[in-house]
């Protein structure tokens, strides 16, 4: 899905090079991973967490020092291997059969393979971190952020079926699993540039709030997507037990209408799942996540205002409006 950069020319040659470098450096004897691990590459989705780095790196690095650019392409590819690292892992926690519309490697090639996989991806990333990061704060950095990333994850799966579960339960949850990788990518792309402190701080706050935003829309789209296909699972979060905020503000706001199906939510049909979205509707769930999503795409755009002017600022801020601007 690189063509979603198609109109940031820079940034999506940035990233193919990124791509060129992850299947370079994800080879392994085994067919079965090597196969796994070139698709996962290759069919990647948007490669958010790259692109977010380039932009921030872009307002400071020279294009001329390609030393630095060097470097630069490293940190991004291991931004995006770590991303894919933990996605192999949740589709085996999910059993789940798709991962960007194309069967997991667990689905593929099975859940042995696809734990090995998982666990080769890892090393990989660790090796780009030694080989870029070495005597900077940022190998503590990572080592942070992928502890925000599992305690995030294992809040949401501790939350699991918890009816009573709190908005800020959620939004901690979300702001590790999500929120914690998209922060750190933007700050590593101002950092290992050379930006100042004041850049390097609102890139983290940038970020951290992109996260939250692009966490918040994917789970409106949970109630929306596939309504009207007969064929396609609806509501899949709710189902497994996960309770994003669109319900958690509806439930808030009308539990005696909502509470019931939530109760065994695994066993809704899919009248019963249609229903419920109308009343996610109905009783202010959907406006009242967009209302903070929203706001938080607005806190990310006034926090770019500050950076240094230039040509990187201005495709920062088209950049994060494309990438939230969502339909429902």
């Amino acid at each position: 899905m690189l063509s979603f950069w198609q109109d940031y020319p820079e940034i999506q040659n940035k990233l193919r090079v990124t791509q060129e470098l992850m299947v370079d450096r994800l080879k392994i004897s085994n067919h079965d991973i090597k196969t796994a691990l070139e698709a996962m590459a290759l069919q990647g989705g948007k490669m958010v967490r790259p692109a977010l780095f380039y932009l921030f790196a872009g307002l400071t690095a020279k294009a001329s020092d390609e030393k630095l650019w060097q470097q630069l392409i490293k940190i991004a590819a291991s931004l995006e291997i770590l991303h894919s690292a933990t996605l192999i892992h949740d589709d085996i926690i999910d059993d789940s059969p798709l991962r960007r519309g194309i069967p997991s490697i667990e689905a593929q090639f099975g859940k042995d393979v696809a734990v090995y996989t998982g666990d080769f991806t890892y090393t990989v990333y660790f090796e780009l971190l030694i080989e870029t990061m070495a005597g900077t704060p940022f190998l503590e950095k990572n080592a942070k952020s992928m502890k925000k990333i599992l305690q995030g994850e294992l809040t949401q799966m501790q939350s699991a079926f918890e009816t009573t579960i709190s908005i800020r339960k959620y939004m901690k949850a979300i702001s590790g699993k999500t929120a914690e990788l998209l922060s750190l990518s933007c700050l590593e792309g101002a950092y290992f540039s050379g930006a100042d402190q004041k850049t390097q701080h609102l890139a983290k706050r940038i970020g951290r709030a992109i996260g939250l935003a692009f966490q918040i829309y994917d789970d409106l789209l949970n109630f929306t997507v596939g309504l009207d296909e007969e064929n396609k699972p609806i509501l899949t979060d709710v189902r497994l037990g996960i309770f994003t905020l669109p319900l958690l503000i509806a439930r808030e706001n009308n539990p005696e209408k909502i509470l019931p199906y939530l109760q065994a939510p695994e066993k809704l049909t899919r009248e019963a799942c249609l229903e419920l979205s109308d009343l996610v509707a109905e009783n202010g769930g959907m406006t009242g996540a967009l209302l903070i999503a929203n706001g938080l795409t607005q806190k990310a755009l006034a926090d770019i205002e500050k950076l240094p002017d230039g040509s990187n600022k201005v495709l920062l801020t088209q950049a994060t409006q494309a990438l939230l601007e969502r339909k429902y």
